[in-house]
């Protein structure tokens, strides 16, 4: 980690030996794969923080695995198997170029440590209680893959903003909306601790691309029959804040979840 940038390491060492057997917190895998790496905040994005200043091309040096948005939060991200997607409001999937940029994004090198066998989950909700029955701490990040065919996909995106840039929960209002049935495809996403709050989305933040990289977006609703959750236990924690901008004058000392919730959801 030799790059110019201001940085926050939280290396959660003894929960890495509890959950990795044999893991060594000095361990040069550990410090390249098992790092949740995040651009910027949720709550400086919520507060309309949009402009990208991370390069994509910089980001994929840090995982092949993620979610986030683009400049202008032009769209949602999506990064799997090491290629990146803008689903844009049209929702369809494009590639990323490096030279695009981030203004909140979450990667990660991708190694599932642990499969979840999950099954009929007629919602978001009833997933997200399946999971959570199986995941080793409630004080940790995880990297969340599932893999499968869904009975039902419920996606958005966010066209581009313009300055002044609203607020995200403002911004959401004129979201494009996109269902789908009986899809084959990707869900990605975190899962982070209640610690978290206000650097990352406590709980899941999930996405979805489908199995020809053609379509997707943030997930709002989605039906699962059968799958096996692949779960990336990630104890190490680094982040990219901006050095110009907007950023320097948010306040982040808000309690923002009520409004957040609406978001998500």
């Amino acid at each position: 980690m030799n790059e110019k940038y201001t940085i926050i390491v939280g290396l959660l060492c003894l929960a890495a030996l509890a959950l990795l057997p044999g893991a060594v917190c000095a361990d040069d895998d550990l410090l390249d794969d098992d790092v949740l790496f995040q651009v910027s905040t949720i709550d400086a994005l919520m507060q309309g923080v949009f402009d990208g200043f991370y390069s994509f091309h910089d980001l994929q040096a840090h995982g092949d695995f993620g979610i986030g948005t683009f400049d202008s939060l032009d769209g949602e991200m999506i990064a799997v198997d090491g290629d990146y997607y803008q689903v844009k409001a049209d929702g369809v999937a494009y590639p990323v170029q490096g030279n695009m940029t981030t203004p909140f994004s979450t990667v990660t090198y991708f190694k599932a440590d642990q499969t979840i066998a999950v099954q009929n989950a007629s919602n978001y909700t009833m997933l997200s209680r399946q999971i959570d029955q199986k995941l080793p701490s409630k004080n940790m990040f995880y990297a969340i893959r599932i893999d499968g065919t869904f009975p039902y996909v419920k996606t958005r995106s966010v066209p581009a903003q313009k300055k002044p840039y609203p607020r995200l929960a403002d911004a959401t209002k004129n979201q494009s909306v996109f269902e789908f049935s009986n899809v084959t495809g990707t869900v990605v996403g975190v899962w982070a601790s209640e610690f978290s709050k206000g650097l990352n989305v406590a709980g899941y933040h999930l996405h979805f691309i489908t199995a020809d990289r053609k379509a997707g977006g943030h997930i709002l609703d989605l039906k699962v029959d059968r799958a096996d959750v692949k779960v990336d236990v990630t104890p190490g924690f680094a982040m990219q804040l901006p050095t110009t901008g907007d950023f320097y004058n948010v306040d982040l000392s808000q309690d923002l979840q009520s409004e957040l919730k609406k978001i998500e959801n």
